[in-house]
């Protein structure tokens, strides 16, 4: 709106000395009269008296084309853009000059955030009054600014100076888009000139303002030339907000105070005006009155990003970090780049001891060319209250040394004496840095995480006692002494500092999460889900305790329903939050239930529509509800959001491919490559989609391209070796794998796969050899013992098959696979205890439709008939589409005499035909089912 006052003024000026000589004898019942009164009313910015009377002459005549107007003019002067709006249309209706309504009308529009409609109605209108045109322009180029249409921008700035050369408003606009190019020079010569033609233009001053704070750093200039533009316009309210905001980053609260009354004066109830008075409370750090405000504010303006961003600060301030999450979480969902908000996120996320997610927060300020000193520190942090002890010295060791006398930098400057080998200057600087700091911890989290890193756990202890005695209240001291204890493997020194850290603060997540690890047994799971049930005793909606439950569920073997309705508990506490959506949407389609999946995703999208991680959700649960075509809408909807980014091209490759759309799915696997020409996940793609194609010469050249980029890296050699085995070349595969092994010398996968191609090539002593070998060097290889098991069930050596699955087993005792190998092959040979390992197995990995199948034949095998026939019936319809489900199903009736339902499966399974291919299996089951 900062041009109205200079566009009335033009068009009234002329009016208001008649209008004077008049106003004196008006009649009140006359309309001309009160019309005539309006006008020098609005001539003196009088806008509550002009308003009266021209709602009195239109009682009178409902049809004066100029009262409209003005009421319009006078109703948006005073903040009333929709009813000026109204007014506007109504003048436009009775013939009232259109080059006064058009720019009024936009600028109205504008007021209300009504961009498109501007643009859609005032881009292509062309006004018979240059100066007219030109105020339109410059509202029009405004409007595509708020639509983010910036290329728009400029042609419309131009428009408007060749109709109205040196027209202010459209000359500050241009100043702007100089600004953005970083021609600061041009910004300021062009505010200069537009300042020397009219010193008092609000606009200019108020951008001018802005150069001089952001640019020069000149904040004394900058504050007065926001009070000038207040002077010139006390209505402008950039003006205000940009003293004010300037007073609260020198936190001086008398200024601040006085300034507030200022802008109170003028716009007493302007949402603008509250947050003020809400950001002055918390300065003062009334935090009660300071949230009473914000939260009324919020009633008004749910989705204004600056309103939830202060009560998130409020509310971590005030000590409800919980809550804080809320709002800062909305916040970043609103506006991703709101650096502000995801600080506090992340300190939130560290106040209630969530260094995961207070990780992933930071993570797009850690991506940028040089992070900032504040995120460096939060960062590390985040990673010391993980126990990432590199990560957290390296992210302080990286902090920025903007300023000399800051403790962070001087604690960088102490860390890399450390890291360069000055190791006694070192400790000695960070020591003295820590013991300065009264108020702060930045020195004593990089002194901790340096020792930690080191494995000086001694003067580790030192320094979190030092740490302790300047936060008494506070958890951490007590959480980091606990991680040290269980670094000495000191369990019942670390458990008692752990529970010491939930007396001071019983809801400290960390220090809950690590009890629960310590009591965590799979067959008794109740010690460790105390710790969390105790949090949620005290608030039943804490994110992290229901995922930690959720956890202990998926660990111990608890039921599908138990685990979903744990993390549907944690979407629900916190709907905004996208982890324990996205946990809920990866369960869900873990456990084949897509319907709930995709409900899952499309909840998360309609309240995220831009969230990248929940589109890709909803894709891939679209895809698994073989809606491929929604499937494929949804990914090019997140590619357009991410047009640098190569996974939602490789995403979409994948739904063309199950399209059979082959050419099309390798022009977006070439496009995706080159955004990424290393983006390894694509290349094994396209090979994968060459091979399938027989384009193997093709697959191989990319191949070698990743070879030729990943010099030390194995990826491109296995590659070439998968390639190779596709093509049945089983000694040039083997060549392959043994190069990518010298690489990467203790690969298991790469190793089982040189000695598959060996056997492939009928190298019989030179793969029994290279097993030998391999287990002699590396005895507790489980991967390689499960291979040689997976070799001899093929050829139906159970006994040799049982005996390597074994082995695996006592390498990795909670593996549900070997579990579930070790009860198929004992059932296939008739021995006892199948089934427990069968339940072992089932319990660890729930529901899992391959277990289920060992189980119903190993009950089927003990006797135990009708459990065996319900387990088998619960993993056909967990994968109707598996069908070896249904012939052990039929296997099992017939173990049962339970002979129609036999053959009535078997019936299912031969009308099949080659979709079947083991039709051997099923005349067998026949032919016993016939001699039985």
């Amino acid at each position: 709106m900062r041009h109205l006052h200079r566009h009335l003024h033009r068009h009234l000026i002329a009016a208001a000395a008649a209008a004077v000589l008049l106003a004196g004898c008006a009649d009140s019942t006359d309309p001309q009269a009160l019309l005539a009164a309006a006008r020098t009313a609005v001539a003196q910015n009088d806008h509550a008296t002009a308003i009266i009377q021209l709602k009195n002459a239109l009682q009178r005549d409902l049809n004066l084309a100029e009262a409209r107007f003005l009421l319009g003019t006078s109703l948006l002067a005073t903040g009333d853009a929709a009813g000026a709006a109204v007014e506007f249309r109504r003048a436009r209706e009775l013939k009232h000059p259109e080059s006064e309504v058009a720019p009024m009308l936009a600028l109205a529009m504008l007021a209300q955030g009504q961009f498109k409609p501007v643009t859609d109605e005032f881009g292509a209108a062309s006004l018979d009054n240059p100066a007219a045109q030109a105020d339109l322009l410059v509202t029009v180029a405004q409007a595509y600014i708020g639509r983010g249409l910036l290329d728009e921008v400029g042609p419309a700035v131009d428009a408007a100076l060749r109709a109205q050369p040196g027209h202010p408003g459209a000359s500050v606009l241009r100043a702007r888009l100089l600004a953005n190019q970083r021609d600061y020079d041009g910004a300021f010569a062009l505010l200069d000139t537009v300042l020397a033609a009219q010193p008092r233009h609000d606009g200019a001053l108020v951008f001018r303002g802005d150069l001089l704070g952001t640019v020069r750093g000149d904040l004394d200039g900058a504050l007065a030339a926001y009070r000038s533009a207040i002077a010139a316009n006390p209505r402008n309210v950039e003006a205000h907000t940009g003293a004010l905001a300037l007073l609260f980053s020198r936190n001086e609260v008398e200024p601040v105070k006085a300034q507030l009354e200022q802008m109170r004066r003028t716009y007493p109830q302007h949402l603008q005006t509250r947050f003020f008075e809400a950001q002055l409370a918390f300065m003062e750090r009334d935090f009660a009155r300071a949230r009473e405000t914000v939260l009324a504010l919020i009633k008004l303006a749910p989705d204004n990003v600056r309103l939830l961003q202060l009560a998130g600060a409020i509310e971590l301030q005030g000590g409800s970090p919980l809550q804080a999450e809320t709002y800062l979480a909305r916040a970043l969902q609103l506006a991703p780049d709101l650096v502000m908000a995801r600080r506090l996120l992340t300190q939130s996320y560290l106040a209630s001891g969530q260094p995961e997610p207070a990780l992933q927060t930071l993570a797009p300020l850690l991506r940028a060319a040089n992070p900032d000193a504040v995120t460096l520190a939060l960062a590390a942090e985040a990673h010391l209250l993980a126990g990432n002890m590199r990560e957290a010295t390296e992210h302080f060791s990286r902090a920025a040394r903007l300023n000399p006398q800051d403790i962070r930098s001087r604690s960088v400057v102490a860390l890399a004496d450390v890291r360069a080998g000055r190791v006694d200057d070192g400790f000695e600087q960070l020591k003295a840095l820590a013991a300065g700091d009264q108020a702060g911890t930045t020195a004593d989290l990089a002194l901790i995480s340096a020792r930690l890193l080191r494995r000086e756990y001694p003067q580790a202890l030192e320094a979190i006692a030092a740490l302790e005695q300047k936060q008494p209240g506070r958890p951490l001291a007590h959480n980091l002494r606990g991680r040290v204890q269980l670094a000495q493997n000191q369990r019942d020194a670390a458990r008692a500092s752990f529970e010491q850290a939930l007396k001071v603060d019983p809801a400290y997540f960390p220090a809950a999460a690590a009890l629960a690890s310590l009591d965590f047994d799979p067959a008794k799971p109740d010690a460790a889900r105390a710790h969390f049930r105790s949090i949620l005793a005290r608030d039943p909606r804490h994110v992290p305790a229901l995922l930690g439950l959720a956890e202990i569920s998926a660990r111990s073997g608890g039921t599908q329903d138990e685990l979903t309705r744990l993390l549907t508990d944690a979407v629900n506490a916190a709907p905004a939050a996208p982890r324990p959506r996205l946990m809920l949407i990866e369960h869900l389609l873990r456990h084949t239930e897509p319907r709930a999946a995709l409900a899952q995703a499309q909840s998360g999208v309609a309240a995220q529509p831009d969230s990248p991680e929940l589109l890709d959700a909803l894709g891939r649960a679209q895809l698994a509800n073989n809606d491929r075509q929604q499937a494929l809408a949804t990914f090019n909807r997140l590619a357009s959001l991410q047009p640098r980014a190569p996974l939602p091209l490789l995403r979409v490759a994948g739904v063309q491919r199950a399209l059979d759309d082959n050419d099309a799915a390798r022009r977006s696997l070439t496009r995706a490559l080159e955004l990424a020409p290393d983006f390894l996940p694509a290349q094994q793609e396209l090979i994968a989609l060459e091979v399938a194609t027989r384009r193997h010469d093709a697959a191989v050249a990319i191949a070698r391209t990743v070879q030729r980029q990943r010099p030390n890296d194995a990826s491109g050699l296995i590659l070439e070796g998968d390639i190779r085995a596709a093509q049945g070349q089983f000694a040039a595969a083997a060549t392959a794998y043994r190069s990518a092994l010298a690489k990467a010398p203790g690969h298991a996968e790469t190793a089982v796969k040189l000695h598959a191609m060996l056997r492939g090539a009928n190298r019989m002593a030179d793969a029994e050899r290279f097993a030998t070998d391999w287990l002699r060097e590396r005895p507790r290889d489980a991967r390689f013992r499960m291979h040689l098991g997976d070799i001899a069930t093929f050829l139906n050596d159970y006994p040799s098959a049982e005996q390597h699955y074994r082995t695996a087993l006592a390498i990795a005792p909670e593996n549900a696979i070997t579990l579930n190998n070790i009860a198929w092959t004992m059932a296939r040979q008739g021995k006892a205890g199948a089934v427990e390992y069968a339940e072992r197995a089932l319990r660890l990995a729930p529901d899992q439709p391959a277990i289920m199948d060992t189980l119903g034949y190993a009950l089927s095998q003990a006797g135990q008939h009708a459990r065996a026939i319900e387990v088998q019936r619960r993993a056909v319809a967990a994968q109707p589409g598996t069908h070896l489900y249904k012939l052990t199903l039929a296997h099992i009736y017939i173990q049962a005499g339970r002979r129609s339902e036999a053959t009535r499966t078997l019936d299912e399974l031969t009308a099949l035909g080659e979709r079947f291919p083991d039709q051997a299996a099923v005349e067998r089951l026949r032919e016993q089912l016939r001699g039985g």
